[in-house]
């Protein structure tokens, strides 16, 4: 375990009388305020750049440009690697452009934290399932960063290494690793500028003007309801330190061999690792259903089929936890 940095000799000196969990609750209570600081950054802040997400032999470049002007948020998403895409997002309206389809996504609000914005603002509890520690200093897109390392303190999730930079606060690079320190997944600016763009056309979407072009695109308008409470489904297996984050139905349209339905959605997240729920309606014919569990780097995937639904459990936790909280997802008798 690397060493905890202190700064005064005489704050060290008194802490050589004090037993080994004084220094560690310093250590933790030292991490948690760099998390703090993360947490507000990436939306108290102006900046624009590109970040290279990682999992396997898989990789991405994406461009992003986010402005806070006054309390507004706008930014903008772009994916440079193969298909296109784009998402435009201002406060909490959120289009997704995906040209190939021909087809733009609006969606009025999303649970989803994207890089560098990975941190919710409430981090309490967070210290009670991770080791939160300053570690050494590293060097992300030309920026001198601080390393915080959070250790996981039971199975259930995996570690997590953040770099930060020390002036602003804002997150250079995530990285998740398993139980054996192995990497499973990271995002990394490669370049990076804090302050305003020059333009604010750097914020406007490359295919906007094509959506009502003479070969017009398909318009879709998610619509999303809260669910109360009381829903039929039942939770049986919890997590530690899992709490619910949302819970909506959201309206699938008519597909290839499909029917419209509507699908259940519930959001679960520690803070920093999250899991999702989705149940829908099966067709008549189930028996080509595919379930069982599967993994993709970070992301961990359980199906089974519950009272004629499909149920998929899926989130950035080791294939354990999904599994146990897939197999308590039941029907609620009346």
């Amino acid at each position: 375990m690397k060493s905890i940095f202190f700064a005064g000799l005489g704050l060290v000196a008194g802490l050589f009388s004090q037993p080994l969990w004084g220094q560690t609750n310093l250590g933790q209570q030292e991490g948690m305020q760099w998390l703090q600081r993360v947490a507000g950054a990436a939306q108290r802040l102006s900046y624009s750049g590109t970040f290279v997400y990682r999992n396997g032999s898989h990789s991405e470049t994406s461009r992003i440009v986010h402005v806070n002007a006054n309390g507004n948020h706008m930014e903008k998403l772009e994916v440079l690697d193969g298909s296109p895409r784009e998402v435009i997002r201002h406060n909490d309206e959120v289009k997704c452009y995906l040209p190939d389809s021909r087809l733009m996504i609006v969606e009025q609000r999303s649970s989803r934290r994207t890089f560098p914005a990975l941190l919710p603002v409430g981090l309490a509890g967070l210290g009670d399932h991770y080791l939160v520690r300053k570690g050494s200093r590293g060097r992300i897109a030309g920026i001198d960063s601080q390393i915080i390392r959070l250790d996981p303190r039971d199975a259930w999730r995996f570690g997590h290494q953040l770099w930060i930079d020390p002036v602003t606060g804002l997150l250079l690079k995530a990285e998740m690793f398993d139980e054996s320190g192995e990497s499973l997944e990271s995002l990394a600016f490669t370049e990076l500028h804090i302050g305003e763009p020059a333009s604010l056309e750097a914020l406007k979407s490359s295919f906007a003007g094509n959506v009502n072009s003479k070969e017009p695109w398909q318009v879709r308008q998610a619509k999303m309801r809260d669910i109360r409470d009381d829903a039929q489904w039942l939770f049986r297996a919890e997590l530690p330190g899992f709490r619910r984050q949302a819970a909506m139905a959201r309206d699938v349209p008519r597909n290839a061999g499909t029917e419209a339905h509507e699908m259940l959605h519930w959001i679960y997240s520690d803070g920093l690792a999250a899991l999702s729920v989705f149940i829908s309606p099966l067709p008549g014919q189930r028996e080509n259903v595919a379930t069982g569990a599967q993994s993709l780097g970070a992301i961990s995937v359980m199906k089974r089929v519950v009272a004629g639904h499909l149920v998929v459990v899926m989130g950035d936790v080791p294939p354990a936890a999904v599994k146990h909280f897939a197999a308590g997802i039941e029907v609620q008798k009346k």
